[in-house]
């Protein structure tokens, strides 16, 4: 798979973050777009991954900026979770573990083909302090292996102006349920 934007696909991406970030900036307090385009455009390969987030309705926004490496963070920002990344089981093993009615893939696999990482749960309160964000919807987030070696995994949303978490079977799978992924460039 060719994981390269055309130069047009680029400038475009290009113009839609650069658009959310202007109109976000309380999620990104001194923090300037040209400095973020100058590490973008030098990564294509990051390129083509927020591209995918964007593809799958993800809405990705820089969240943070670490001092020490240089590095931003990109997370999906959409209100709810990602239309394109729904009704998802948790990953490959939950996924060929279903008898009937397979859903068609598994989060951990589209993570990873998109270049992105699943959210921890204190990554999910940190986007949360951000914004209000999954009130009618819930995604999944990063497992801890020992509660996944017992068949379960993990999902939070918010409600009441409270961020929860919850277990769920790792096979099991929801129109209303998908994962944010966040990106470092």
């Amino acid at each position: 798979m060719n994981k390269k934007l055309s130069p047009e696909d680029q400038t475009d991406l290009l113009q839609r973050l650069k658009t959310r970030f202007e109109n976000n900036m309380p999620r990104h307090p001194d923090m300037e777009w040209d400095a973020v385009k100058t590490k973008l455009v030098a990564q294509p390969d990051k390129l083509w991954s927020l591209n995918e987030m964007e593809r799958t309705d993800g809405e990705p926004d820089v969240i943070a900026f670490d001092k020490s490496t240089g590095a931003y963070h990109f997370c999906d920002c959409a209100t709810e979770s990602p239309k394109g990344r729904r009704s998802l089981c948790y990953d490959r093993k939950a996924l060929d573990s279903r008898k009937e009615n397979k859903p068609k893939d598994n989060v951990v696999d589209v993570a990873a083909s998109m270049g992105i990482k699943m959210l921890t749960e204190e990554q999910y309160r940190e986007l949360q302090a951000l914004g209000a964000f999954d009130l009618k919807t819930s995604s999944w987030i990063q497992t801890p292996n020992e509660i996944r070696s017992l068949g379960g995994a993990l999902f939070c949303d918010r409600r009441y102006n409270h961020v929860f978490v919850y277990h769920n079977g790792a096979e099991s799978y929801y129109a209303s349920r998908a994962f944010r992924g966040i990106l470092t460039v």
